[in-house]
């Protein structure tokens, strides 16, 4: 089930590029952010009411609350920037750009969440650096 939901993650991702460096022309970054911001907020909220989840609120640890507002406060500086990269340049550079972060997130899962890296996920990491240069030099 993770796969599917992986690969609709991608699918969104990619929509929001393109559909975001349209919806940006003639609006400042940090304004559109914040729209974007909203919607994403509404629906979040509505998903919560659908599967009853909000009773969980009150569960939730204070080592969990740290980590998600950190986690929040990271989305939203990644928002800001995407935002205006992209309103500065062009999606088809940008959107690489940013999936380096999966190469960020290997290694750091590797540093701190100490997942085991091997010589495939090396592998992966150079070729994965090496497309995402070889596409925007």
């Amino acid at each position: 089930m993770w796969l599917i939901f992986a690969i609709g993650a991608a699918v969104f991702a990619a929509l929001t590029s393109i559909l975001a460096k349209v919806g940006i022309e003639g609006v400042g970054s940090n304004l559109a952010t914040a729209i974007r911001t909203m919607v994403v907020v509404a629906m979040s909220w509505v998903m919560v009411f659908i599967t009853h989840q909000q009773s969980g609120l009150s569960e939730i640890s204070k080592r969990s609350w740290i980590f998600l507002i950190l986690s929040g406060l990271a989305t939203g500086l990644s928002w800001l920037c995407y935002y205006k990269a992209l309103q500065t340049g062009s999606a088809s550079k940008v959107a690489p750009i940013d999936k380096m972060s999966v190469v960020l997130t290997l290694i750091l899962a590797f540093v701190f969440l100490h997942e085991q890296f091997t010589w495939k996920s090396l592998v992966g990491c150079i070729l994965i650096t090496a497309g995402t240069l070889f596409m925007v030099l």
